[in-house]
């Protein structure tokens, strides 16, 4: 039977939602994010509405930027647990269609519709039932692409925004994405797209026609991927655990910094806020990943995987200042991030790395503020996140006690 993969995006997700609950919004451009502070503001931007891309503005443009691109936009903080609520509903919307569903982002999803044509008929019909489900019952457009994988499906969606419907007929996927540029093809980052226009590859046609072993050559193992998915070719089935994958946390700095002390402490605060999360989902990780972005807005990412999981704050921060420490660093840093994947739910065995065993008293710590946060928030953190405090001159004189 014919694959049919159906990839459900969002348009514009978090700002049409603003734009749907606020009239007065509808029209204008709308920029959710980091506060613009007037051109110096810091963190970048979350999403837009398209009336802002007109003037350039995008998700990940540095918030300072899209200030001086769009000063009379509306810039809103983004509002987080009520665009979770309606991704609940949509994702409860979708599930009428396929009880298969891969959701990858708060806005996008893929379903498996093999065999539903008795159900919703042809691929364009299914397409406009469950953009129209969407519009009814959420108010909000989606873009949606039809092929027989994936990552086909996925570039489809995303050919005729906003409110699009992309169909790619089964056993034409190699035209269908021939002459499209090479930076439509999923996975190709920025980089990789760079290498490949000096190697005289344009549109993703070219890739696919280009020799393998010269991609190999080029890129390693990546250029064999690089070349099937060029042509169409994307075995993966949908992944449908309902848990998330990987947990992390960024912050992005007032100002850039190069100082140690406040960077390590960064990485504590962030690793006790990581593994916290770990630890009320029940889950166990094994993979630590550290996300650094420079002055000059370069990212670099670091990881590594453990023998064994864990779930504690202490094997998690030694893992990721492990990692802080082996890269050589001569610019400021503007934001440090630490994440988790690899994860496992339930009782698997921990055993921690190559630091040594986790003390009985380090998993009290880690219990006892699991145990204060469930019952009053986050209100005490580790001694090693504050700001150190000058002790007192011993020649000072404490005046409610008297001379010294």
């Amino acid at each position: 039977m014919e694959k049919r993969i159906v990839h459900v995006d969002m348009d514009a997700f978090f700002a049409a939602v603003e734009q749907r609950d606020d009239p007065s919004l509808r029209g204008k451009p709308v920029i959710i994010g980091a506060s613009p502070q007037k051109g110096t503001g810091r963190g970048v931007v979350s999403t837009c509405s398209y009336e802002a891309r007109r003037y350039g503005v995008h998700s990940a443009m540095p918030i300072s930027q899209a200030w001086r691109a769009c000063p009379q936009g509306v810039y809103l903080t983004p509002h987080i647990s009520k665009y979770a609520a309606e991704s609940k509903k949509i994702m409860s919307l979708l599930s009428s269609f396929s009880p298969v569903i891969e959701k990858i982002s708060i806005d996008e999803a893929f379903l498996d519709c093999t065999g539903t044509e008795h159900l919703f008929g042809d691929s364009r019909s299914l397409g406009k039932a469950v953009k129209d489900k969407i519009r009814r019952e959420c108010g909000l457009t989606a873009s949606v692409g039809i092929a027989a994988n994936k990552s086909v499906a996925k570039i489809a969606s995303d050919l005729e925004k906003p409110d699009g419907l992309v169909i790619c007929p089964p056993g034409k996927e190699a035209d269908f994405l021939a002459p499209l540029p090479v930076n439509r093809l999923w996975g190709a980052g920025p980089r990789t797209v760079e290498r490949l226009e000096k190697m005289g590859i344009t549109t993703i046609g070219e890739l696919a026609s280009f020799p393998e072993e010269g991609l190999i050559r080029h890129f390693g193992k990546w250029g064999e991927h690089l070349r099937r998915m060029a042509l169409g070719i994307d075995p993966r089935s949908l992944e449908t655990e309902s848990e998330r994958k990987s947990i992390s946390e960024e912050r992005t700095f007032n100002r850039d910094t190069g100082e140690t002390e406040t960077l390590e402490k960064m990485l504590l605060s962030l690793s006790q806020d990581v593994a916290g999360q770990l630890r009320r989902k029940r889950m166990k990780a094994r993979t630590v990943h550290l996300k650094l972005r420079f002055s000059d807005f370069t990212t670099l990412t670091r990881s590594r995987t453990l023998q064994r999981y864990f779930d504690d704050t202490v094997t998690l921060h030694r893992t990721a200042l492990g990692l802080f420490r082996s890269i050589s660093r001569g610019q400021k840093i503007r934001l440090i991030g630490v994440g988790v994947s690899g994860m496992e739910e339930g009782e698997v065995y921990i055993q921690p790395d190559l630091f040594g065993e986790v003390s009985t008293e380090e998993r009290k710590v880690d219990q006892a503020m699991d145990e204060v946060t469930r019952r009053f928030g986050k209100v005490i953190t580790r001694a090693g996140i504050l700001e150190k405090k000058e002790p007192p001159s011993p020649n000072k004189v404490d005046k409610k006690k008297g001379r010294g």
